[in-house]
């Protein structure tokens, strides 16, 4: 596994009642670089376990003194949320994963449509700057509740003008329209909710748009369920997945690390093979066929007395 780093809170500020956003400056040295659309882990300690969530970096990659992340208060939050809200002060300190990037923007792209719901516009502020450097053609949608939701509204505004279209409840989006009649070299970004995801797909494969230019990231969590057993068949070891814990998180907290990014079962780092039991698989990667053979710990449960894995 990579090495951590260990920076520390310089300011939070709330952005609207739901979304608090942290300016993270290292505790030595210099923080590493990162492209638009990078996230990082923060690893939460939780009285005796360690939660680690992905948030996207929100700052300037051409800004290398400090990231910027914005965390949405989950209402069905396992703590790390509520954590960082409630109880990460200015002079904290917290340990991150460095940064990945598994939603980049396209380098040869003429045209670029981004599509954002309530928290899921983070990314796209790391995007936007890149993108006004480049000069590029660009517009942002986003989906948001007025003062619950709409973190940023305000600057992007100021920034994107005319290019900016807001779907605040009094107007609905339209996606065909958005999607219509578009230049070859137009790509298009969303991140939100797996139903929006699914929808910008559907319409984008019905427009006859390639695969190649449609790009996506859901912001997710490991979600919880009822307790399972765990069988380990290369070393023998036996462990209880307790309810609001994940698979992967259970594995770590024995001290097996499984390689992993997202931590949300989209990017396919955490692949592990199974060798049996009751299988919920909740992830976005994996085809039935390979699901029959393989899990994604970050998020799969077992729904049954034992699940075994190939470890």
């Amino acid at each position: 596994m990579s090495a951590t780093l260990k920076v520390k809170v310089s300011e939070a500020r709330m952005l609207t009642p739901l979304v608090r956003e942290f300016t993270l400056t290292p505790c030595t040295g210099r923080l590493p670089g990162f492209s638009a659309g990078s996230h990082v882990q923060v690893h939460l300690p939780l009285g005796e376990r360690t939660l680690r969530n992905a948030y996207s970096l929100t700052s300037d990659p051409a800004q290398h003194d400090h990231y910027r992340i914005a965390v949405r208060l989950q209402s069905d939050s396992r703590g790390g949320s509520r954590h960082l809200h409630e109880q990460v002060q200015v002079g904290d300190t917290l340990t991150l994963s460095p940064p990945a990037n598994l939603f980049a923007l396209h380098s040869q792209a003429s045209q670029h449509i981004l599509i954002a719901a309530g928290i899921g516009i983070t990314p796209f502020m790391a995007y936007l700057s890149e993108l006004e450097k480049r000069n590029a053609a660009v517009e942002l949608h986003y989906l948001c509740r007025p003062g619950l939701s709409d973190a940023y509204l305000a600057t992007l505004q100021q920034r994107l003008g005319a290019r900016l279209y807001v779907y605040d409840g009094q107007r609905r989006i339209d996606l065909p329209a958005i999607l219509g009649n578009r230049p070859l070299g137009t790509h298009v970004y969303t991140c939100g909710p797996q139903r929006l995801l699914a929808d910008v797909q559907e319409y984008a494969r019905a427009l006859g748009w390639p695969a190649s230019r449609v790009h996506h990231e859901a912001f997710s969590a490991p979600q919880p369920g009822t307790p399972f057993e765990l069988e380990l068949l290369r070393s023998g070891k036996r462990l209880t997945v307790a309810a609001d814990q994940s698979l992967l998180e259970a594995l770590e907290a024995i001290g097996v690390e499984v390689p992993n990014l997202c931590r949300g079962g989209v990017c396919g780092q955490c692949i592990t093979r199974h060798g049996g039991g009751d299988i919920e698989h909740r992830d976005h990667f994996l085809t039935r066929n390979e699901q029959a053979e393989f899990l994604m710990p970050c998020v799969s449960r077992g729904c049954g007395p034992c699940v075994s894995l190939d470890l």
